[in-house]
């Protein structure tokens, strides 16, 4: 082996090093310290985001005001979601969106370091090698510990946490039942929701939106709001609720 690539593979082993560390962190975060970081992710605040340091530190935080961050920013407004749902499955769209964090950092880490596709799958592998933060607390990685058989190739659902406390009711309406009954459940709760504006009960994406107006929900597709316009709406105002206001005004 060359000096070049002694030395990369030392950096692909500090690499996992500071991922292991931001990970223990948010372990933290999410159990021993849990009550305390619940108290931090404030509805009433602004976005806020869980930060994973290499120290094993955890911080609840406004997003950078870098533009470019210096690494990938972690989601979102979890705060917003936070009385919008129960604890157990607020928690575990936290560890989700965490574990999908991490990995960001992980191929973020390996362009900036010019990793090759061995050092690349050599991290990956080491990360995996780990339970993720969902399994841990959902107690699936006890599950899998003790021999339990809960296999399933069903997809999750898009759990995306918007800013709106209101979106995340639906979230937990799929989510809470993937995670609390094995991903292999019949989704019942999926009929509590009526689309005030086609009257079916799902849709393939199950993207839902709330109108803070009317009160009612609305298949995305239906009134034309993706995921990721969601995002930055606040308060939504479906297409019946805005036409009323223009016609009023």
């Amino acid at each position: 082996m060359d000096r070049g690539s002694a030395a990369q593979n030392s950096r692909v082993a500090e690499v996992f090093r500071d991922i292991k560390g931001r990970r223990a962190g948010i372990l933290k975060a999410l159990t021993t310290d849990f009550e305390e970081f619940y108290q931090q992710c404030d509805p009433a605040k602004e976005n806020l985001c869980l930060y994973g340091f290499p120290t094993e530190q955890w911080e609840v935080d406004l997003p950078s005001d870098e533009v470019p961050p210096e690494i990938p920013e972690p989601v979102l407004g979890i705060n917003f979601a936070r009385d919008g749902m129960e604890k157990k499955s607020w928690l575990s769209l936290v560890a989700l969106h965490s574990d999908a964090w991490l990995l960001a950092l992980a191929s973020y880490f390996g362009g900036r370091f010019q990793f090759d596709k061995k050092q690349r799958k050599s991290l990956l592998d080491m990360i995996t090698d780990l339970p993720t933060l969902c399994e841990i607390v959902s107690g699936k990685n006890q599950e899998k510990s003790s021999g339990s058989k809960n296999i399933s190739n069903k997809s999750k659902s898009n759990t995306k946490l918007k800013a709106s406390e209101y979106q995340a009711k639906n979230t937990k309406a799929k989510h809470a039942k993937e995670e609390d009954e094995g991903l292999n459940e019949e989704e019942d709760d999926e009929d509590n929701y009526l689309c005030a504006a086609c009257g079916e009960s799902s849709v393939p994406d199950n993207f839902w939106i709330f109108c803070d107006t009317c009160e009612k929900w609305f298949h995305g597709k239906c009134v034309k709001v993706t995921p990721a316009k969601a995002e930055h709406i606040k308060n939504y105002k479906c297409p019946w609720c805005s036409n009323k206001r223009m016609r009023t005004s």
